[in-house]
């Protein structure tokens, strides 16, 4: 702390005039975005799970627990590093669960507090500057390839791969065609999975991602599908689920013909013209991918009947694993349904800690005690008439500026989310922070299994010290900044060759081809 050359009172260090114009920018950019997905996607309801009322205690548990873990995984490993790290392979650190959803359910949780009135809009600004600089730094790091800080900002794009991961994907896809063996096997598998990774999660889209589309020629594109936590692994209510199936996270890329995906959001949410019609599919993969893998490995990629065969395999699998879940969910009280939906949204950062080998279950997986306090409010009523009123009507009186103000997408004077007063830099009422001493609980059973892993069926202890260790090839000396920038004038180096071979190992097609090859030179291109 120092002194105010204005005031002469003590400001933090951090708190400078440029730091909160930057995170109020940010605020600003998250409100509206925010607001826009929440009035143009479809409504998300669940006949099982009290989704207002978890959602809301995990909006308050992310604010009080946050700050504190994300300052922990940024001076383990940096939130750029990590930002490149899930730019290279398929993460649950991705757009809807990081890049959108860390700030985002961190600010919402604020604006509860400020609504209740036991926050004033300059309190905990250490915490709100800190939570938004971290997420800042992995957005711009994982959005690099693309170069937007946001899919909004890129007009509703998620081009995140690097042409080399691209290349690879395009030259090993196998062809399909509808009523096939693999065309088939693929369809269903998507199927299962999407029914499947909704239930593990509470019946949220947090186990989902989308990004693309990519350019695929001949008026044909790809968009990459992934599908996270398929057995033993944070959530305790996993543990025994699905244990024949040997990876955690599926990635399937997949090519369409005659279809524009003209939408991919922030929540990784598509639409397309036409409509997404498995009929138009042409080419299809599968490879999984985890905070231990250099890249992407192929899952049953040898030959069209392999990838066949292993996809009806996993849906045998996924379509037990879903019914062994239903029966364990199905003897759960409301309280331990609340608490898992909470925890499930409120852990979206959870896999920050694994790249950085801090990762430990209470800190993710439990209710703070400071949230607990809430939970006698959260009736279904109150859980869905606050939800609206905040993120939908924005009718609560401090989400209110000047008569003059219309907001970018509503054109009324309210925002959902709440900036920082700039008097904060002269005077000194307000608390800094909102606490670094983490309690918590849940009513929900505790974990016993281990965690499922490119490595294998580690113990926690272990998975935390090989991820410390571990850093993938292209991202070390000298490879981490070659960026596509740089390959457009070296493609002829060496390194340029170097650099593409890492993504080429394993590849049915293209290992040890280097760079320097365009579309038309790719070997069994099944676009």
């Amino acid at each position: 702390m120092t002194a105010s050359p204005l005031t002469g009172t003590a400001r933090n260090l951090k708190l400078t005039y440029p730091s909160l114009l930057s995170t109020n920018n940010y605020i600003r950019q998250l409100s509206d975005t925010t607001y826009w997905l929440c009035i143009t996607r479809t409504v998300q309801e669940s006949k099982l799970f009290p989704m207002n009322p978890y959602m809301l205690l995990s909006y308050l548990n992310s604010f009080y627990r946050w700050p504190t873990l994300l300052r922990e995984i940024d001076a383990a490993t940096p939130a750029e590093e990590l930002g490149d790290r899930a730019r290279e392979v398929s993460l649950k650190v991705n757009t809807v669960n990081a890049a959108w959803g860390l700030p985002a359910f961190y600010l919402i949780g604020r604006e509860m507090l400020m609504n209740w009135g036991l926050l004033g809009p300059a309190d905990a600004v250490d915490d709100v500057v800190d939570v938004l600089d971290f997420s800042r730094r992995f957005n711009l790091a994982y959005h690099r390839n693309d170069g937007h800080l946001t899919n909004k900002e890129f007009g509703d794009r998620s081009q995140l791969l690097p042409e080399r991961t691209l290349q690879v994907f395009e030259s090993d896809l196998h062809g399909v065609t509808p009523g096939d063996r693999l065309h088939t096997a693929a369809t269903k598998l998507v199927a299962q999975l999407s029914q499947y990774a909704f239930l593990a999660h509470c019946e949220c889209r947090i186990g989902l991602h989308n990004s693309g589309p990519y350019a695929f020629g001949d008026n044909r594109q790809l968009i990459v599908r992934d599908f996270f936590e398929l057995t033993e692994g944070d959530y305790p209510w996993l543990d025994g689920i699905a244990t024949r199936l040997p990876v955690a996270n599926l990635t399937i890329p997949i090519v369409f013909k005659d279809t524009n995906f003209h939408l991919m959001d922030d929540w990784a949410s598509f639409e397309a013209e036409p409509a997404y019609d498995a009929a138009n599919i042409v080419a299809v993969g599968m490879y999984t991918s985890d905070a231990l893998t250099d890249g992407y490995v192929p899952v049953g990629m040898e030959n069209a009947e392999q990838l066949a065969e292993t996809m009806e395999q996993y849906r045998e699998i996924l379509n037990e694993a879903t019914a062994d879940l239903w029966k364990r969910i199905a003897t759960w009280t409301r309280e331990q349904m609340i608490d898992a939906g909470a925890l499930v949204y409120s852990s979206v950062a959870k896999d920050f800690a694994h790249l950085a080998g801090t990762y430990r279950q209470d800190d993710w997986l439990s209710l703070d005690d400071r949230v607990q306090r809430f939970k006698p409010l959260m009736n279904d009523e109150y859980g869905r008439d606050d939800l609206a009123e905040m993120v939908g009507l924005i009718g609560f009186p401090h989400q209110k500026t000047n008569e003059y103000s219309m907001a970018r997408y509503s054109g009324a004077n309210q925002n959902m989310l709440t900036g920082i007063p700039y008097s904060v830099l002269v005077d000194d009422d307000f608390a800094p922070t909102a606490g670094d001493r983490l309690s918590g609980s849940s009513s929900l059973d505790a974990k016993t299994g281990l965690w499922t892993t490119s490595a294998g069926r580690l113990d926690v202890d272990e998975y935390n010290r090989r991820a410390r260790d571990f850093r993938p090839a292209v991202l070390a000396e000298p490879y981490r900044y070659l960026d596509e920038e740089w390959v457009k004038r070296h493609w002829r180096t060496e390194r340029a060759d170097e650099l593409y071979r890492l993504a080429q190992r394993g590849s049915r097609n293209l290992e040890g081809r280097g760079a320097g090859l365009r579309r038309a030179d790719l070997p069994g291109s099944a676009g």
